[in-house]
């Protein structure tokens, strides 16, 4: 085979965590999911884990792991957040890797990534060191071994970070065809000018370093990148595979690489469906033996480069400027409203700038007093930020200190490191790559920037905030009522700033709602309880009590006392404060009880006024997630009046209400509002309940049309799903379980009735597993005559039906396995035609109920 592909994905969201809790608090924007992550996980990372590759008939003929076929590169601080939150896909990511390197003769399709997506051009040589060094031990601390390639962010590329690269053992990038100037064979003299993108993509290139090193290059077809990216390419599988087999040229006599490179999010998240493109395309490339399908390490070392290149420095590939859109106004944007500019980046790169240089002298002197060597402990510092186990943090310590350190320069040392972590994270390149200043991903960076001043005043004498937003303020919004940069801050960062107080006041607000226990965990802290006294007069609460924070990341300990007074619904007043002995406490605990026993309301705030000072909360104070769960408590039992309220209406007038909508008469307002929410309601405890009946809910439904009520077709879509696939999930661990089965097969009928779509996207996965692992085992059992066995194959006929699964059942079935020469005759008589694959898929989920590309997430 002289032909060869690659396809590369650049798989990156920027971090969203907020940088004193290190999660990600409910973005709303991202509804029906939590935050943006998980919608994108969804959408793409999870999605390209378990894609699907269909048959003729519109059924799921196997689940197949994207991450096995492609190369690819992952974002270290998404994978972090993968790691925790989206386990299953972080593992499939991780055995790709380990599965391509059996495949490749030991070369891994993963990359790795300068650590938080910042442009490398505009860094110190520092940063950049350090960039790299952060990105190859992430990379080695979870694909357990060291990467060939390293992945540039932007594909922002200058000789220093080749340079640095290479000291640190990579042996190639990826760039955009025209980053390159001129190429030469190795050994020539005369140069050959490939300005404007014409340098030939099918083979690698050495480019020659300051130092004397050499590093290769491979630079990606970018007509078929451009077009899978922006130009519909991903709508059709096998359309996709011929796309890039166009690439080769007839002459055969030297071995060529087709090969392309986009935002992996491309496989799904930006063009829905696009994983299963991306799956069938490989399928189709390698089951017809068109082209061999590789990765970069393999091929490089199987084609070693035979030309040299020089390129272009400070270039990237998404803008046409070079590296501008990150440090002007270039007229790069992202199609903001007309008459908007970017002149904001250059002032707020400048303040970030200014930081960095004034904090890293305070840095060394500080972290000197303790460290060995400050800046190799910070290249070493992402032992810990990968993994904070307290022995591993303790390694560390030991490892960089110049003498063995107490428990408070420990967390000196702790905190002189994040100062410098988030310093790396406010130059994430998102904070630069859009149009507004105010734009969350700006903001965010504003954040990273707001936890070193933070940090800085606790660690240096010097304060640094002034001079800061004094820059910034330089940055002027598009938006007149955001102003500039300072505005923005003050308006969006300074509010997101904590401190153990705050952190204390969220653990004393969300104690009136749930059980605390000895220790709690709160994001990035944990609480732990040392008194804990409540009150009670008639529906008011009053607690005062006391409890040690500590931070997990910086091992700060704070001890603090605090009172909280709840006067029912939403009226709650808090205050704490540094725990200052037992004497005060008690004293302060006898008092603020005491009004609050004589139901002397107003004193009992006036009190905690006077012992707090102005360190007093409310329900606002408690962070976003745990906001909403306390407010849903609240609202149920108001919720459960509207909704008994307006049930009675609805019963007592549903047949006027019928009338009206089958008369074409618009309905008073107040009778569209009864019928919605009651039979919304009523829908919601059907949808819910254990051993979904379709009979149950059917009628209801009809009530509904008939009602002319608005369905909540995103909620009762959720609930169904999530029902549905609890009882997928019973079959992992009994998998011989008729009963279950034959609830599956109910739901999937009700499905197919359903006026809203359910995603199926997860029992599918479920349901393919446990039968194309079970089968062979019952349908043995069954040829031996075992009725029960035989029944477990009549249940999965209807399952692999109803779910739109193809599964070797059993003889005689009418869904036998074909054999051999069935397939042989088939592939020969059928020429796959990927948009009448899609086509008869849809076809079927409609007539199915599931809703056109329903098997994928909806």
């Amino acid at each position: 085979m002289d032909r060869f592909v690659c396809i590369h994905g650049h798989f990156y969201q920027p971090p969203r965590e907020s940088p004193w809790l290190e999660a990600i608090e409910i973005q709303d924007s991202a509804f029906p999911y939590h935050d943006w992550n998980e919608r994108i996980t969804a959408e793409c990372y999870a999605a390209n884990a378990v894609s699907r590759i269909w048959d003729t008939e519109g059924r799921i003929d196997r689940l197949v792991n994207n991450y096995a076929g492609i190369s690819f590169d992952f974002g270290p601080t998404v994978l972090l957040w993968m790691q925790k939150h989206a386990t299953l896909a972080y593992e499939a990511i991780i055995e790709a890797d380990r599965q391509s390197m059996e495949r490749y003769s030991g070369h891994g399709n993963a990359m790795a990534q300068a650590y938080n997506h910042m442009i490398l051009p505009l860094a110190n040589s520092r940063d950049k060191e350090t960039q790299i060094i952060w990105g190859i031990r992430d990379f080695e601390f979870r694909f357990g071994r060291k990467p060939e390639g390293l992945w540039l962010p932007e594909t922002a590329v200058d000789l220093e970070s080749l340079d640095l690269m290479a000291r640190h053992g990579i042996g190639f990038a990826i760039l955009a065809p025209g980053q390159a100037s001129r190429v030469r064979p190795l050994g020539g003299d005369e140069w050959k000018d490939v300005k404007g993108g014409i340098i030939d993509p099918g083979m690698p290139y050495r480019v020659s370093l300051p130092s004397g090193r050499v590093i290769n290059l491979f630079f990606y077809d970018g007509p078929i990148s451009q077009a899978l990216a922006f130009e519909g390419l991903l709508s059709n599988g096998e359309t996709f595979a011929n796309r890039l087999l166009s690439a080769f040229s007839n002459d055969h006599s030297t071995p060529r690489l087709v090969h392309i490179a986009t935002d992996g999010e491309s496989y799904g998240h930006h063009h829905r469906g696009g994983d299963m493109s991306l799956a069938h395309a490989l399928h189709h490339l390698e089951s017809n033996g068109l082209a061999e399908v590789t990765n970069y390490g393999r091929y490089l070392d199987e084609h070693p480069p035979t030309h040299e290149v020089e390129i272009f420095e400070n270039s990237s590939w998404s803008c046409v400027h070079g590296i501008e859109r990150w440090r002007s106004d270039c007229g790069c944007n992202s199609g903001g409203r007309p008459g908007w500019n970017q002149g904001w980046r250059g002032p707020l790169r400048a303040a970030l700038d200014w930081l960095r240089d004034s904090v890293n002298p305070a840095f060394e002197q500080c972290a000197g007093q303790f460290l060995t060597d400050p800046w190799a402990a910070r290249d070493d510092y992402i032992d810990i930020i990968v993994d904070r186990a307290p022995e591993r943090v303790s390694a560390f310590l030991n490892r960089h200190a110049s003498h063995p350190l107490n428990s408070g320069e420990e967390s000196t040392v702790l905190k002189l490191m994040e100062l410098q972590r988030h310093t790396m994270l406010m130059y994430t390149s998102c904070g630069w790559f859009f149009d507004e200043l105010s734009g969350i991903e700006t903001v965010q960076v504003m954040q990273y920037a707001g936890r070193v001043l933070q940090l800085a005043d606790q660690l240096f004498s010097k304060a640094f905030e002034p001079g800061f937003l004094e820059r910034l303020e330089l940055a002027g919004s598009n938006i007149p009522e955001h102003g500039n940069g300072r505005a923005v801050y003050e308006k969006w960062v300074r509010p997101a700033m904590l401190d153990m107080k705050d952190v204390g006041a969220h653990y004393a607000l969300s104690s009136l709602f749930q059980d605390i226990g000895e220790r709690s965990s709160i994001y990035a802290y944990y609480a732990t309880r040392e008194d804990y006294r409540t009150f009670q007069v008639g529906r008011s609460k009053l607690v005062i009590g006391r409890a040690t924070l500590t931070s997990e990341v910086t091992r700060v300990s704070s001890s603090l006392c605090f009172g909280v007074l709840h006067l029912g619904d939403h009226s709650i007043a808090c205050g704490t404060g540094e725990y200052q002995g037992a004497q005060k406490y008690e004293a302060l605990s006898r008092e603020i009880s005491g009004a609050f026993a004589t139901a002397d309301f107003p004193k009992t705030i006036l009190l905690l006024g006077k012992h707090f000072g102005t360190s007093t909360y409310s329900l606002t104070s408690l962070f976003a997630d745990e906001r909403r769960k306390v407010l849903d408590i609240i609202m149920r039992p108001t919720l459960r009046e509207a909704e008994a309220a307006y049930s009675s209406v609805y019963q007592h007038h549903a047949s006027l209400i019928r009338f009206l909508t089958g008369s074409g008469t618009p309905r008073p307002h107040a009778l569209s509002v009864a019928a919605d929410l009651c039979l919304n309601a009523k829908l919601r405890k059907m949808l819910q309940r254990e051993g979904i009946d379709p009979e149950m809910v059917r009628p209801l439904l009809e009530e509904a049309r008939l009602a002319g009520a608005a369905l909540d077709a995103t909620a009762l879509g959720l609930l169904l799903a999530a029902n549905i696939e609890s009882l997928a999930e019973q079959l992992i661990g009994q998998p011989g379980d008729i009963p279950v089965l034959a609830k599956l097969n109910q739901a999937a009928q009700l499905v197919q009735s359903l006026p809203f779509e359910v995603s199926l996207w997860k029992t599918q996965n479920i349901c393919y597993k446990v039968l194309h692992s079970y089968c062979p085992i019952f349908r043995e059992k069954a040829e031996q005559g075992d009725q029960d066995a035989r029944e477990w194959l009549r249940h999965c006929t209807a399952l692999a039906e109803n779910f739109l699964l193809r599964v070797p059942i059993c003889p005689g079935d009418g869904k036998t396995e074909r054999s051999r020469k069935e397939k042989k005759e088939e592939k020969e008589s059928f020429a796959p035609d990927e948009a009448a694959i899609a086509r008869k898929r849809d076809d079927h989920a409609a007539s199915h109920g599931y809703g056109k590309e329903s098997s994928h997430l909806n």
